[in-house]
């Protein structure tokens, strides 16, 4: 699946960390085995990756010298913490900590199960609190408001035509960017029913409701490239295929023609579909499913923001709110 991102070869992973020759080979087994068995998608690749390399830098500095297999096998939980002060200095906060103690600890557990080494230190150390964030959806109206502003912007009306396709599919159907900008023109006129591959691989069925599929029948009547089958459905002005970030900016230029705030992101679209369903009687475990969460715990977090949505209200209406 094409993402927009592309994720180094296992050489070139193991060629971007600091480390000895032995130990940059078992870093490419790892690499290769995040990319082949557990199929990880090329963001959380590059991630992953980032992570152990930052980690086996700071140790070159910390011991010395790139550190070998040996060395790993040697390290206390002192180290660990001396990496995490130093991040925390740096400025990373406690969830992108937690994200790269993540990333270790796969190696770690990689090295674990060959029996190549093993680090007791990195399971004693905890992970840092991470603040219980709660996501921020945008109101049906400021959706839709979204999608209709692509008509006012001085665009190309094809291009108009894309954004609008592009936007009715992650609100109306729960799309992350990924998966939205990985189809293929082959894959349209879209079906009432269409099956997804999103993270780790997974597929899923994501029902296509009628005005997501009209939005791209119209945009594919405009756009100016002979797109075969295998080609991009969603594409540049280079009729490539488009890249998440430009969506990214255009949502953030549309929310500041609208006076809406920072929260209102493409990922909060996907945020927005799943709380309107809730709101709306949604069973939660077909919502789970719709968004392709692999634990039910993930889907839980929309029941706070529906709680929250319904408290709001009465403290503004209720006359006993005591406002």
């Amino acid at each position: 699946m094409t993402t927009g991102a592309i994720a180094p070869t296992p050489d070139e992973a193991a060629a971007s960390v600091v480390a000895a020759p032995d130990l940059r080979a078992e870093i490419r087994n790892w690499y290769s085995h995040l990319m082949g068995e557990k199929r990880l998608a090329p963001l959380s690749l590059i991630a992953y990756i980032r992570d152990v390399a930052s980690f086996f830098e700071f140790l070159c500095d910390h011991r010395g010298g790139p550190a070998d297999l040996a060395a790993i096998r040697d390290l206390h939980l002192r180290d660990f913490r001396a990496f995490l002060a130093k991040r925390r200095k740096d400025g990373m906060t406690s969830r992108s900590l937690a994200r790269v103690l993540s990333s270790l600890r796969s190696f770690f557990k990689f090295l674990d199960s060959g029996d190549i080494a093993s680090s007791a230190a990195l399971k004693a150390l905890r992970s840092p609190k991470v603040p219980h964030g709660i996501p921020k959806p945008v109101s049906a109206t400021d959706a839709f408001g979204l999608i209709a502003e692509t008509d006012e912007l001085d665009h190309a009306p094809w291009v108009a035509a894309r954004d609008a396709a592009i936007l009715t599919l992650l609100y109306g159907c729960g799309l992350r960017i990924a998966e939205c900008l990985s189809l293929n023109r082959g894959q349209a006129p879209l079906p009432p029913t269409m099956r997804i591959t999103g993270k780790g691989s997974k597929t899923r069925l994501v029902p296509v409701i009628a005005p997501a599929r009209n939005a791209v029948e119209a945009y594919l009547a405009l756009v100016p490239f002979g797109l075969g089958p295998e080609d991009p459905l969603f594409v540049g002005a280079r009729g490539k295929r488009l890249n998440p970030r430009l969506v990214s900016g255009l949502v953030a230029h549309l929310r500041r023609r609208l006076g809406l705030p920072d929260s209102v992101t493409p990922h909060a679209l996907r945020h927005s579909f799943a709380t309107h369903l809730l709101a709306a009687g949604g069973d939660l475990r077909a919502i789970q499913e719709l968004l392709g969460h692999a634990s039910l715990s993930t889907t839980q977090i929309y029941t706070e923001v529906d709680s929250q949505h319904l408290l709001a209200i009465y403290d503004k209406a209720h006359p006993r709110s005591g406002k």
